[in-house]
């Protein structure tokens, strides 16, 4: 299995690995406080996390749950989710997408770790709109937001 070289995407660290099945597969690391992408779904992918070091907090339909250390959750085809840190340390996690595809969102919006700045220019507004704008290219499907009361 050959690692490619490591991204930030939206503030996370994801490593791509090139497994021989029909699935994509990233090693993550989430810092303490930070949230996840926007609640989602995805039409065509099943998708898992295992987490491998701190804790994480998922939202899946709704529903919060914390996963710790050795614990995993399957997403469906059609779930909302997202996720993110609570915890007061960095978390560590693998992530797979079945089929193969959703490899192709993390090199599309990360930025190499090895450039300057990587970790806040992942971040930063532009980007966040472009994801918003384009992710349901990667079939990343943003779920309906409640309308504002204001």
């Amino acid at each position: 299995m050959k690692q490619e070289n490591a991204y930030w995407v939206l503030g996370h660290k994801v490593e791509p690995h090139q497994p021989s099945g029909d699935y994509d597969m990233v090693v993550g690391e989430t810092p303490k406080g930070v949230p996840g992408p926007p609640p989602h779904h995805h039409d065509k992918y099943n998708e898992v996390f295992f987490v491998l070091e701190g804790q994480m907090d998922f939202m899946v339909n709704g529903k919060v749950q914390r996963l710790k250390a050795g614990e995993s959750i399957d997403i469906t085809p059609g779930t909302v989710h997202t996720f993110s840190n609570s915890g007061d340390k960095a978390c560590r996690w693998l992530n797979l997408h079945s089929p193969k595809g959703f490899l192709s969102f993390f090199e599309a919006f990360g930025v190499p770790q090895n450039e300057e700045g990587a970790v806040e220019r992942s971040a930063k507004p532009e980007v966040i709109r472009a994801v918003i704008e384009k992710c349901s290219h990667y079939d990343m499907h943003l779920a309906p937001q409640p309308a504002s009361s204001t």
